[in-house]
């Protein structure tokens, strides 16, 4: 069995092994549709990730205003990106580690190894990005009704067929 809360301190865990989920029912199985050498695939993190150069970051001026507040909007980012110009705009994350090596949280690199070598089929053209603080208590209602239905129809337009969720 994994422990979800291993490294959090002992009060914060108990804490969220407490809270209610956000979303009822079992959450849906989805076996890929073919072969992953086959399958398109596309990356979504939650690390508040940006284009320095095209986007503009994650609006962290009414978070410190409001400390209880996370921007719900998300970003697309190429997955030809160059590396030094995705920045990370999260109050809630050391960013070190990330600008560090950008792989650990959006693994750019890695993914088009994996096509080169032919493990995965192909890399979509865009990947995602959100700022995973959503408030306190969490209110995912702009995720769920704009950013979500956005990022999915864009995910269906480039016949993504799997998504790796990298969560921050």
């Amino acid at each position: 069995m994994v422990d979800s809360f291993k490294f959090l301190p002992r009060l914060m865990a108990a804490f969220y092994r407490n809270q209610q989920p956000l979303v009822e029912g079992d959450i849906p199985w989805t076996p890929l549709p073919k072969p992953l050498n086959e399958c398109r695939l596309s990356l979504i993190t939650t690390a508040g990730l940006y284009r320095t150069d095209l986007q503009p970051p994650f609006d962290t001026e009414r978070e410190l205003s409001e400390p209880t507040w996370g921007d719900p909007s998300f970003r697309p980012i190429p997955t030809n990106s160059l590396l030094e110009l995705i920045g990370v705009s999260h109050l809630h994350v050391n960013p070190q580690p990330i600008l560090q090596d950008l792989n650990v949280v959006f693994p750019l690199l890695r993914m088009q190894e994996l096509v080169a070598e032919g493990i995965i089929g192909s890399f979509a053209t865009q990947a995602f990005s959100l700022m995973g603080y959503q408030g306190f208590p969490p209110n995912p209602r702009t995720w769920l009704e704009r950013s979500a239905p956005q990022i999915a129809a864009d995910l269906r337009a480039e016949s993504v067929d799997a998504l790796i969720l990298t969560p921050v």
